[in-house]
């Protein structure tokens, strides 16, 4: 199979996905992102993504396997070791890269299917990591939807593509301001519960078997007063420590399989 061949980390193409690589705004006004991986992009795949283009070095992936990968897809591009290193994000990789659409994240769009559906809402988190791990955590129970209020951080950075494992493609995922998800929620009679440390009850005493949305703030500054007006119960994680906080992916994970527990795992 011929394949067209990038060796300069000076071609223009490589300049443009460096710049995808590297800033939210390209990401923003191209409505492109970068995947890094053949685990990653696969998962981009299954989660109906548009792959534009295939970037390879084949020195670390054969064609063989990236057939196997992407099949017939013809705009296939391999590019040397500088211009490869120049546009991977990961020390250890598997020589592929695919340039890819962005999708609409909007609460108008989402598809909910389930007469009891399980969402979580993160508010303004913005470390990448704890994003991706709050993604890994969602898929792990299999939630209907992910909702992220008032982000802080472009959802297509590479560290939260990263750290979620490619998580990130295989849930539906909304994003919208506090007051929209809220009546969003309420418009489809979705109960609200706030993880929160004001005038909350344990966690495990709630009935997470009806349709639910289990809210998580930040660790420096919790959810704000807006979620904690608007809860249908606010509720609290017992600590025995000393400090009052945990990781927020780590709450939101005792909260979920909670709820996942309370349906028999279903």
């Amino acid at each position: 199979m011929a394949f067209k061949v990038i060796s300069s980390t000076q071609n223009t193409y490589i300049k443009e996905l460096t710049l995808l690589k590297e800033k939210s705004r390209a990401r923003k006004k191209s409505g492109q992102f970068l995947i890094e991986g053949a685990r990653e992009i696969s998962l981009a795949l299954k989660g109906r993504y548009k792959i534009e283009a295939i970037l390879f070095y084949p020195e670390l992936l054969s064609e063989e396997t990236l057939k196997e990968l992407i099949g017939d897809f013809n705009n296939c591009i391999e590019v040397s070791k500088d211009v490869y290193q120049k546009l991977a994000h990961r020390d250890t990789t598997e020589g592929v890269l695919a340039v890819a659409k962005n999708k609409v994240h909007a609460l108008k769009s989402v598809s909910i299917e389930s007469d009891t559906p399980l969402i979580l809402v993160a508010e303004a988190p913005e470390k990448p990591g704890n994003i991706g791990a709050l993604l890994r955590t969602a898929d792990a129970a299999n939630v209907d939807l992910i909702i992220i209020a008032n982000p802080k951080t472009d959802l297509y950075n590479p560290n939260i593509i990263r750290s979620s494992v490619g998580c990130i493609f295989t849930r539906q995922i909304a994003m919208g301001s506090t007051t929209e998800i809220i009546s969003f929620l309420k418009a489809k009679n979705i109960n609200i519960y706030c993880a929160a440390l004001q005038a909350s009850v344990n966690y495990h005493t709630q009935d997470f078997t009806k349709p639910t949305a289990l809210v998580v703030g930040t660790e420096a500054t919790g959810l704000s007063q807006e979620w904690r007006d608007a809860a249908t119960e606010n509720i609290i994680i017992p600590m025995q420590g000393e400090i009052d906080s945990m990781n927020v992916s780590v709450a939101a994970g005792i909260l979920i399989f909670e709820a996942k527990r309370q349906r028999n795992f279903k």
